[in-house]
């Protein structure tokens, strides 16, 4: 008999603290290991809500139409079952923050109240005023703190996973990690690991996310052998604040409140924006997109301001931005309803956007791809059967994946509101999958990894040292800044196959560079440029996957956009129509081609690129997406 299975969970936000939960609640400790103090982890930056179906507003929404709209929104790319149970259990999963104490901003009635987010027709977003992210965030941290009290979690806060350990099967049996105070390398071993790690948006530089957004630990398994899915799908936020050192998101939550998109009709117009007559502004969404108007979905919002801007030469000033504004609403309602918004655009601009439209461009901001990750059908429900050990886990076995860094919910484009609900819902169901796996195990020997563990510390070990003693000349912060400038040049809102050949050429220059890396600081004690330099490197290997992925695939869906092979809906035509038939049949032609899911694995070429069929049972894809 062996003592019960240790568990690791990599990742604090959202996605990380409900598995935890999960697996203490299923019996099992868990070191939970996290970059930093996890109430800082990103989840607290997503500010507009959350997605559930209570139809408080009394608009007869349903949680068909959820199912229905997240899955079109993703412009059915997405295995269905598993998004099936997610908005079913929505609801519930509202109730359960609840009484975790988040205080969600509620009607006059006391009922919770709702907004509307895009690419939906009714208010289904639960929000805590314009931060929710970080009220969900500290609500779920509060119970693992409960946990952590009784010894059941051991939390490591300003660690930094640096590899799996797999034994010699392939199972994942820990991990190694690298100590951010100290700089020392150590092994941790664990039967099951689960990786809720984020996103990756510091691929392009400057994105809406965080400084810490590597995608790193992602990379790290994919180079171990984790298959990566849908990595060409990266979505673009069509109203973040443009800044120097980065994006600022400006919530979708600001348009589903009234806000307006709009720009100058005649090119390069100087004038202050308050003054420009409305029979002059082009509210350029509303008169594109009547039934939506500014709430269509982000990639279609992304690509609009895109050819308003670049294809029109309609930017502000003759720039590459457009107007966001608030200014025709009541300064108390939007005060109340986005006042966190407001403070963070009146911080870096010193501008009230109550007074002054503010000033907005697409940016990058969330990966809809992610480490491939399996699941069970329950062929009752039609939904995805709980308590599966195989719900969640990825290639590896004995490594699952949650939140943003896995790839299993949104498709070729998410919805507004839908990544709180997915984080939190992956999060839960990855532990619990995570549990039935080491209850599978039980207490029957396993065979010893010591051996595992010790060589692939060694093996970090080495890494750095070598990086440490580099002397080619070649800068981490400087590789960093070109692949930010190619990744945002190449392979951005519009791709085209020339300048993604011309990414992927670039990305293996880069990563031949890096080879010659030599930093200033030559110690390993708390050497930040050290795990900088490995997070570098690592995020050329996902851009590279991003690229590859996006080369291959010639067609548009979702925030995935070639121009050259667009199919436009005929202007003016709508079912029935003899020019929609036609422009239906070839929609449908398309999808016989290219409805598949993208699957990378890791090889010393690069990626190795293959198709897997998409599970279609619960929506089939008759009627193309359109939001005219």
């Amino acid at each position: 008999m062996t003592a019960k299975p240790t568990t690791i969970v990599v990742g604090g936000g959202l996605g990380g603290l409900w598995a935890t939960l999960r697996l203490v609640e299923a019996g099992f400790g868990v070191q939970l290991f996290s970059l930093f103090e996890v109430k800082r982890s990103h989840s607290a930056c997503a500010q507009g809500g959350i997605n559930a179906v209570l139809d408080t507003k009394g608009q007869r929404d349903s949680v068909w139409q959820h199912i229905v709209d997240t899955i079109k929104g993703g412009a059915y790319l997405a295995d269905q079952p598993p998004i099936k149970t997610m908005c079913e259990e929505a609801p519930g999963l509202i109730q359960t923050f609840e009484r975790m104490g988040v205080t969600f901003s509620r009607t006059p009635e006391g009922l919770l109240d709702l907004r509307l987010f895009g690419g939906v027709r009714n208010k289904r977003t639960v929000f805590a005023g314009s931060s929710t992210g970080q009220q969900l965030l500290y609500g779920v941290d509060e119970q693992v703190r409960r946990y952590e009290e009784a010894g059941l979690v051991h939390k490591r806060e300003w660690w930094e996973m640096l590899s799996l350990v797999l034994d010699s099967e392939g199972r994942c049996r820990g991990v190694t990690a690298l100590d951010l105070r100290g700089g020392g390398v150590q092994a941790f071993p664990a039967e099951a690991v689960v990786l809720a790690t984020g996103g990756i948006g510091l691929i392009y530089g400057r994105s809406t996310n965080s400084s810490n957004s590597t995608g790193a630990a992602a990379a790290r398994a994919y180079q171990q052998g984790a298959a990566f899915m849908n990595g060409e799908f990266i979505q673009y936020h069509p109203t973040a604040m443009i800044g120097d050192d980065k994006k600022r998101l400006m919530s979708e939550a600001s348009r589903g409140e009234g806000a307006r998109i709009w720009t100058p009709r005649q090119p390069g117009d100087a004038r202050p924006p308050r003054s420009i007559p409305e029979d002059e502004r082009f509210y350029f969404l509303e008169e594109w997109y009547p039934a939506y108007g500014n709430t269509v979905p982000r990639d279609v919002a992304s690509r609009a301001i895109w050819k308003a801007v670049k294809h029109l030469g309609l930017g502000v000033r003759g720039e590459d931005r457009v107007y966001l504004d608030l200014t025709h609403l009541p300064r108390e309602f939007v005060r109340l309803r986005l006042g966190s918004i407001l403070e963070i655009y009146e911080s870096f601009t010193g501008r009230d956007p109550c007074e002054e439209p503010m000033e907005i461009f697409p940016a990058p901001h969330y990966s809809m791809g992610g480490l491939w990750i399996d699941w069970e059908k329950d062929e009752v429900s039609g939904g995805m059967r709980h308590g599966s050990p195989r719900n969640h886990q990825t290639s590896i076995p004995g490594l699952f994946a949650c939140g943003e860094c896995d790839g299993g919910y949104h498709g070729a484009n998410r919805l507004g509101a839908n990544s709180l609900l997915s984080a939190s819902f992956s999060g839960r169901v990855a532990g619990e999958a995570a549990a039935a796996y080491l209850q599978g195990l039980g207490r029957t020997a396993r065979p010893d990894a010591s051996a595992h563990l010790d060589g692939e510390q060694r093996r970090q070990e080495e890494i750095n040292r070598r990086i440490l003693a580099g002397d080619g000349g070649e800068n981490p912060f400087a590789l960093h800044r070109e692949l930010g400038e190619l990744m945002t040049d190449k392979v951005g809102v519009e791709r085209d196959n020339r300048e993604l050949d011309q990414a992927i050429a670039g990305l293996a220059d880069l990563k031949e560079r890096f080879g010659r890396v030599s930093l200033d600081e030559k110690g390993a004690w708390t050497n930040a440029s050290l795990p900088y330099a490995r997070q570098v490197y690592d995020m050329m290997v996902l851009a590279e996957v991003i690229a590859v992925s996006a080369r291959q695939r010639d067609e548009c869906r979702g925030s995935h956009h070639k121009p050259a092979f667009e199919m436009e809906i005929p202007e003016g035509k709508f079912p029935g129509d003899p020019e929609w038939e036609d422009y239906l049949a070839r929609w449908k032609e398309n999808n016989e081609r290219w409805l598949r899911t993208t699957v990378a694995r890791h090889t010393p070429a690069g990626p190795a690129i293959e198709y897997t069929p998409v599970d279609t049972s619960v929506l089939s894809p008759e009627t193309p997406r359109d939001y005219r």
